[in-house]
């Protein structure tokens, strides 16, 4: 019987430990509940492990193949350069492996579950759905289409749950943020709002949208305004992150490419196009070269580094 592919997390990263350490448990956690699989993950930026290192452990075990699986809500600038352009830099690394590369988690049913539960979590058992209306807040990218689907979750989350309304906010690099995305809630005539982070695990963003927040509901005392939780390593979210791996084992794949800045001219991002991938500087992944035509010396927390 043949191996099946290891699998292979790739995290965004954070500033926030307590964020960057939740991914780590959550690795170790997919790893004890797949004993038949080498498990690892690794981060594109800020947090250790870089992807780099965990792709050489994974060497280091005698893995041959592996399935990687952005751990990602949207498929911005991360999903769909800076990963794919680190992976073909370790292949050439480490000569004699192959891998694919799966797709991002999206707004699939099982997360939706999970921030309907979050949502239950925040309100008071009385109050009738009809009248809460939900700020969807999403991390904000230059990329129109990862915006778009933020746009789409929240959509998909007030379809048959009976929410006045899933409104979107972003809280960096796109509009409207959280300020604006309640004053929009307000202006539509919401009493009581349900701030819903739409990030998988704690961190500096996170923490940034609870206390915009609080700061917009100690001006607006006439509307009531709650803060849900992050997605968190839920059961649902393991299984989901499996689901992405059997997929990018079959070749099952269908990345969203409609909207893809880098195929498509998109209004105001037509230089885009076409753009080569270039693999994200991580500070601590010792095998990169710092300098030369395609060297990012720069660990930033924005989630594009291609147009460069």
């Amino acid at each position: 019987m043949t191996t099946p592919p290891a699998l292979l997390i790739a995290g965004h990263g954070t500033r926030d430990d307590a964020g960057a350490e939740a991914f780590r448990a959550f690795v170790r956690e997919l790893g004890r509940r797949h004993p038949e699989l080498p498990v690892a993950g690794g981060f594109i930026e800020l947090s250790p492990p870089p992807l780099g290192e965990a792709v050489g452990e994974l060497a280091g075990r005698g893995v041959r193949r592996f399935a990687a699986v952005p751990l990602m809500l949207v498929s911005a600038g991360h999903a769909k350069g800076d990963i794919p352009a680190a992976l073909a830099r370790e292949k050439e690394r480490h000569p004699g492996i192959s891998y694919t590369y799966g797709r991002p988690l999206g707004p699939h049913p099982a997360l939706l579950r999970v921030l309907e539960r979050r949502l239950a979590e925040a309100v008071d058992p009385s109050w009738d759905p009809a009248g809460v209306t939900v700020l969807l807040v999403g991390r904000g990218s230059t990329d129109p289409d990862a915006n778009a689907e933020v746009f789409k979750a929240a959509r998909l989350l007030w379809e048959g749950r009976g929410y006045a309304g899933v409104e979107t906010a972003f809280v960096s690099l796109a509009a409207p943020d959280v300020p604006a995305g309640l004053d929009r809630c307000a202006r539509l005539g919401a009493r009581r709002v349900v701030v819903l982070p739409y990030f998988l695990f704690t961190g500096i963003l996170p923490d940034r949208v609870r206390r915009q927040t609080q700061e917009w509901a100690a001006a607006h005392p006439e509307t009531e305004v709650r803060s849900a939780d992050v997605i968190g390593p839920e059961p649902e979210l393991l299984d989901l992150v499996m689901e992405r791996y059997e997929e990018a084992v079959k070749g099952d794949l269908r990345m969203n490419c409609d909207a893809c800045v880098y195929r498509i001219a998109l209004p105001g991002f037509e230089d885009k196009v076409g753009l080569p991938q270039q693999p994200h500087f991580h500070p601590d992944d010792d095998g990169h070269h710092h300098h030369g035509p395609h060297g990012h010396g720069h660990g930033h927390t924005h989630s594009h580094s291609h147009a460069h």
